[in-house]
């Protein structure tokens, strides 16, 4: 691949969050930074660092189309497409309307096949590039009420292993990032209809242990600044790795996930369920 001062980057749900510190991490780091979202007024701060700010929404074609021909108009390639945009409602399989759950799959599968689909010609002539989806260690492991959203994350898994083959002999690499807990609007986000949807009902009491896991990974996650670490290094890299696994408790999950059964991680979780909703309310009656 070029020098990564001339590198060319299309980074998607870079508003805020992870994104927004991969953009300034990346463009630190001498590449040539598009930061693509739908909030674009939230990006105007990022044109003092050199960032490129682009209007996309991921589940508009015609979006995609303009973003990916902005970038070619200017800049006649695309080096690097690191899809993080995504998002994350939780409820019951049951109670969750099946127009949100496709919503979730048209924001975290659909829309970054798509826009893969777009770059692809363009690497291949290029014969070289590399392309970073986030996943989340949620695409290797399981909680309730979030069916919907982890199986977005599975599918990214397993559609970008395969990717990953079919694009090998144009030079072309695919890695995965796999975060853990991290401080960004995604817990609020995954929390804001959990109770709405499934706290009334059959699902009650898993809902109320959610909400309690939820508010406390907002608070004990890891910054977003150490997965913009991990970004970089799937970025820079000579011979990138398949997977980057980084977060607050992201690798005691994965080893937890590979080494208990099925009904032993079934236990697991519940118990973690129980215990963080006891945790956040000794809290808040303390405070």
């Amino acid at each position: 691949m070029r020098p990564i001062t001339q590198q060319v980057v299309l980074l998607t749900g870079a508003s805020s969050g992870i994104g927004e510190a991969t953009a300034i991490r990346l463009r630190q780091r001498g590449f040539i930074v598009y930061a693509a979202a739908r909030r674009v007024a939230r990006m105007q701060h990022l044109t003092g660092l050199g960032v490129h700010p682009l209007a996309l929404n991921v589940t508009d074609e015609a979006s995609l189309k303009n973003a990916v021909q902005q970038i070619m108009d200017r800049e006649q390639r695309i080096d690097i497409l690191i899809n993080n945009a995504g998002f994350g409602e939780y409820g019951a399989v049951e109670d969750v309307p099946l127009a949100d759950g496709r919503r979730q799959f048209e924001v975290n599968v659909f829309g970054v096949m798509r826009l893969i689909q777009l770059v692809l010609p363009i690497m291949r002539r290029q014969r070289s590039g590399r392309i970073i989806n986030t996943s989340s260690i949620g695409g290797k492991i399981y909680q309730p009420l979030s069916a919907w959203y982890m199986g977005t994350k599975h599918a990214l898994e397993g559609m970008s292993d395969s990717l990953r083959m079919e694009v090998k002999p144009f030079g072309i690499d695919v890695v995965l990032i796999e975060p853990g807990m991290t401080k960004s609007e995604w817990a609020g986000i995954a929390n804001g209809k959990l109770m709405q949807v499934s706290g009334k009902g059959a699902y009650k009491n898993a809902a109320r242990d959610m909400t309690a896991l939820l508010k406390l990974f907002a608070k004990i996650g890891s910054a977003p600044t150490v997965i913009a670490d991990l970004m970089e290094r799937a970025a820079t890299a000579k011979r990138p790795r398949t997977r980057y696994v980084g977060g607050f408790g992201s690798h005691a999950s994965l080893l937890s996930r590979r080494l208990l059964s099925d009904r032993q991680f079934d236990v697991m979780m519940a118990v973690t369920l129980g215990l963080s909703y006891q945790l956040y309310h000794h809290k808040k009656r303390n405070n």
